[in-house]
């Protein structure tokens, strides 16, 4: 609840906002006056986006920037795309404040449009056309405030502006009312700052990142915005002197104040105490593939037994793993998942077959504990080999020595340096923001039954392991299992890195890599150390790549 101000207050809050006019309106333009983040909100909007979604900083001026897109599509003539513009909010002095703002561009636009012999307003003065929670328009559309009950909006069209969505009270009915507008051409506008993982808010946002709805989305944390000029402008507005070390000393001082909230208020991080991602019933009725797991375990004297000794070791993984591959329909395209570990974790592997209708379906799955380097890439390579016409993308974990790997591989079936380039390997540095963009896709393949896994009880565990931390699903640094085997969700990650894979825009194939039996070209007699299958060779020049084409 806001805590209500004395009319002396609230006028001075009023007569601040109006001093904050920005003079350079007239003299340099809409575009010149906004920040980048807040021009690039209005022009999204402007070009008849229907429905956007933005999470938000606290006070980096989105609300004074939306005011200024209501200003002008509400001046504007039907004919050029004018409409009525309605604002919701949790309190009412939310709702003035917006008002004010829209006001402040109203008077700066009507000045401009006078030079021009326009008019925004009728022949009543504008302090007449703007009073607290409405203004009228010469085009015959209005700016006006509404309540949140879900009501208000019945009966009405043109574009709504929910401000702080996270903190109404019925957001999911205001939704269901609110997207009747764009059929008829309205637009929908929903900000916030967020309030919890399992707010209306952050659940729409999960299933726009996640693919289920193709609603526009924004995403301004408070570092963005400084990037882009907040601090600059608040000093500014405030006479205060700018420079970098002031700026670093404001930014401090404001994360300091929000503490323990700071994530969520200022970062876009929704909080939630770590639970599970995925309830277990659901993930079990996923698992629908009944082809076994292929688990390998040398001993820990392995590297120092005879070459016929580790081969006798490698001999029976190695046949059950070309029994699978020979058993596999190749007709769907692939894509695979690379988890890598040499000591405490496992190193796990998922191949995945895309079908027809786009459902993920696990093929192929393996575990390798205290197996050496070496002898993970020739599991990997002769996967690879198998399915080489038809693999799409092979996503591998390269936080650590993984990348090592993953470089190797890169040699010889093209190494992908960024996601929209072109290659089969791809190096995944896992961060924050990538478990935020892309663990929402894999769960609502789990919610929509478009993944199939293969039946396995540690499996299910791996994937039980993964929780939301500080708001989003990763697995957490805690292991579980016996001492000396511990599991780290290692296969989870191995799903999340083949079903990433599998939604990559480009593909490369036909891919030639490197001779292998060639002679420098110089002549220097210099040569590499022996391959992994033991074979003394050096690198010529590559023949390239092949034709590219998508999925």
């Amino acid at each position: 609840m806001t805590i209500p101000l004395s009319e002396q207050q609230w006028a001075d809050a009023r007569a601040a906002a109006m001093a904050a006019i920005p003079a350079e309106v007239q003299a340099a333009g809409l575009p010149a006056v906004l920040l980048p983040y807040q021009a690039r909100t209005v022009s999204l909007l402007d070009s008849g986006c229907p429905v956007l979604f933005v999470e938000k900083s606290r006070r980096i001026g989105l609300t004074w920037a939306l005011g200024a897109y209501a200003v002008l599509r509400a001046a504007r003539q039907k004919s050029s795309g004018g409409m009525d513009v309605m604002y919701i909010s949790y309190s009412r002095e939310m709702t003035r404040e917006f008002i004010d703002a829209c006001g402040m561009w109203a008077r700066a636009f009507n000045s401009a449009a006078g030079a021009v012999e326009e008019v925004l307003f009728d022949q009543d003065s504008e302090d007449k056309a703007i009073n607290a929670f409405r203004i009228k328009f010469a085009s015959g559309f209005e700016i006006m405030a509404l309540s949140s009950a879900p009501r208000g909006l019945r009966g009405k069209q043109g574009c709504v502006i929910i401000d702080e969505a996270a903190f109404v009270d019925d957001l999911e009915a205001l939704l269901k009312s609110a997207m009747a507008f764009t059929m008829w051409g309205g637009q929908v506008v929903v900000c916030s700052t967020h309030l919890g993982a399992e707010n209306e808010f952050n659940v729409q946002i999960q299933d726009i990142l996640g693919g289920r709805v193709n609603y526009a989305h924004l995403s301004i944390t408070l570092d963005q915005a400084l990037e882009q000029g907040l601090y600059r402008r608040i000093a500014l507005v405030t006479g205060k002197i700018w420079s970098p070390e002031a700026e670093a000393d404001w930014r401090q001082g404001v994360i300091n104040r929000y503490r323990d909230n700071a994530d969520e208020e200022l970062y876009c991080v929704p909080s939630m105490s770590s639970g599970s991602w995925l309830p277990a019933p659901l993930i079990e009725a996923r698992m629908t593939v009944k082809t076994p797991v292929l688990r390998l375990e040398l001993p820990r004297d392995y590297m120092f037994r005879s070459r016929l000794d580790q081969a006798a070791l490698m001999a029976q993984f190695m046949e059950e793993l070309r029994a699978q591959l020979a058993a596999l329909d190749l007709t769907p395209q692939f894509a695979f998942g690379f988890d890598f570990a040499r000591v405490a974790d496992l190193t796990a592997g998922s191949l995945m077959a895309i079908e027809q209708r786009l459902k993920r379906r696990e093929v192929l799955a393996f575990e390798l504990r205290n197996v050496p380097g070496v002898e993970q890439k020739l599991i990997v390579r002769t996967i690879f080999q198998h399915v080489r016409s038809r693999l799409i993308g092979a996503a591998f974990d390269a936080t650590g020595m993984g990348w090592t790997v993953a470089e190797d591989l890169g040699r010889e079936f093209g190494l992908r340096e960024d996601p929209e380039g072109s290659g089969i390997v791809i190096a995944v540095k896992f961060t924050e923001e990538w478990y935020r963009l892309n663990m929402p896709p894999l769960k609502v393949a789990f919610e929509d039954d478009m993944i199939a896994l293969i039946a396995d009880a540690e499996h299910l565990g791996d994937i039980r392991a993964i929780k939301i931390v500080r708001g989003i699903a990763r697995v957490p640094a805690l292991r579980e299992g016996t001492t000396g085997k511990k599991r780290h969700g290692d296969h989870a990650i191995a799903v999340a890195l083949a079903h990433w894979a599998s939604r990559m825009r480009f593909t490369e194939y036909g891919y030639v890599p490197v001779n292998r039996a060639a002679t420098p070209a110089n002549g220097s007699g210099w040569d590499f150390p022996a391959n992994d299958d033991g074979r003394r060779d050096a690198y010529r020049s590559p023949l390239g790549a092949g034709l590219r084409g998508g999925l």
